[in-house]
């Protein structure tokens, strides 16, 4: 079974100016269709033909190191359009409870979002995830994913250079800046903590 290219949640204009549709025309259209070709052609008549792309991951990890990363940047980039949302929602009570417990307050926690997507050195991704019913930022590197980790990811935060670059060059932190404050999906990293296990890709 080929995987499909999840559509996106939302027009792709609905985004700018955090991230425009140029940037999405090439970050979905062309960086993660890429991702979704070689993980196809690379499981194509394997023993992963028919896996969910979790479960690729999870095999992959360690042992098939070109499929691990295709694999698990499709999945990285999917959950990262989940994570966004045209207009910011609000957290869940039980989300704002456990944000409160974690971090003193939403606003405290946008703002270590910002920190150490800001801080994190070269290409990778910022999650707020859940293990043992407690939140806390991570951050995995390059194409790592917690897609088959202990951790219930609830959103995350692309800090490759191409999320960003056409609409803010440089300037990581303006792009972190306007994602975090502006197009957050809290209704989304509700739905992950409520549910309890890892979110699944579908096509």
């Amino acid at each position: 079974m080929a995987f499909a290219l999840s559509p996106l949640p939302y027009p792709d204009t609905a985004l700018a100016p955090a991230v425009s549709a140029e940037t999405l025309s090439f970050h979905y259209g062309k960086h993660h269709q890429a991702y979704i070709d070689k993980m196809n052609a690379a499981i194509e008549g394997t023993d992963h033909a028919d896996a969910a792309m979790e479960d690729i991951v999870a095999a992959a990890r360690g042992s098939n190191q070109g499929l691990f990363n295709n694999a698990a940047q499709s999945w990285n980039h999917a959950f990262y359009w989940h994570s966004m949302a045209a207009e910011s929602t609000a957290p869940s009570a039980e989300l704002a409870a456990k944000i409160d417990e974690a971090f003193g307050s939403i606003d405290e926690l946008k703002q270590q979002l910002k920190d150490r997507g800001a801080g994190h050195f070269a290409s990778g991704w910022v999650w707020l995830a859940e293990k043992d019913g407690k939140l806390s930022i991570e951050e995995t590197h390059d194409g790592d994913t917690l897609a088959d980790s202990d951790f219930n990811p609830l959103l995350t935060i692309d800090v490759w250079e191409h999320a960003y670059y056409l609409d803010h060059q440089n300037k990581r932190p303006a792009y972190l800046d306007a994602v975090i404050e502006q197009k957050l999906n809290w209704a989304f990293a509700s739905e992950n903590l409520a549910r309890g296990t890892t979110w699944t890709y579908a096509s």
